[in-house]
């Protein structure tokens, strides 16, 4: 996971076979995945100049999330 040099998110991990995208969030340190997330998406996150705002315009809320707690993942 690549640590991000941004204040909402601390890493992400992406899965080119699965199309899901792990978010690690700074403030809580909840875990997020993200399912059919296109390669070139997480591409332009990775390289975006606002990380957070990249990820809250064109990931949260456009793809299915589900949060993970203690080993468990809950749709969302």
């Amino acid at each position: 996971m690549p640590y991000l040099q941004s204040d909402a998110i601390e890493t992400v991990a992406y899965d080119e076979t699965t199309h899901r995208l792990r978010a690690k969030f700074r403030e809580d340190g909840r875990t997020v995945i993200y399912e059919d997330v296109p390669q070139e998406i997480y591409d332009a996150l990775i390289f975006a100049d606002s990380i957070g705002q990249f990820f809250h315009e064109r990931i949260e809320g456009a793809y299915p999330a589900r949060k993970t707690e203690g080993g468990r993942a809950n749709r969302r």
